[in-house]
């Protein structure tokens, strides 16, 4: 069918006529009400939108001479975040001769790890990044 033809027909039933290819041979069109089909398409990204789920990283800092009880207080709001459905990132800070001692690090990370991880798991090993040692928890499903 000519594209004068399709025209005359899509203006006989009020609508309009759409290339949906323009590029092949010969080029494809359909026949429907645009802006009723422009309406749907917003209508259905905005439903998309609103079913979305953002995700946040919540961010804890630590400290390699944390005591026992500041350490279970930080863990307890980490365990907050993880059952919202929050990423948290501990991260853990040397300053000065405490880069020294990496090892008690280590160990306070694991600690901290240890008592969230009924809540949520590691992306990876925690790491250093310059002066701070950090790893990113995430919840459990």
């Amino acid at each position: 069918m000519s594209s004068r033809e399709a025209q005359a027909m899509a203006n006989s039933k009020n609508l309009d006529l759409v290339k949906i290819s323009p590029n092949a041979k010969p080029p494809v069109c359909k026949i429907m009400d645009y802006g009723k089909y422009k309406y749907e398409q917003s209508r259905k990204e905005k439903e998309a939108r609103k079913n979305q789920k953002t995700i946040t990283v919540k961010e804890i800092r630590l400290r390699p001479g944390i005591e026992a009880n500041d350490l279970n207080t930080k863990a307890n709001n980490a365990i907050k975040f993880l059952k919202k459905g929050d990423k948290v990132k501990v991260e853990l800070r040397f300053r000065g001769r405490e880069l020294g001692h990496k090892d008690i690090g280590k160990e306070v990370m694991l600690k901290f790890i240890d008592i969230v991880k009924e809540f949520g798991e590691p992306t990876k090993a925690p790491a250093f990044e310059g002066n701070n040692m950090v790893v990113i928890i995430d919840p459990k499903k």
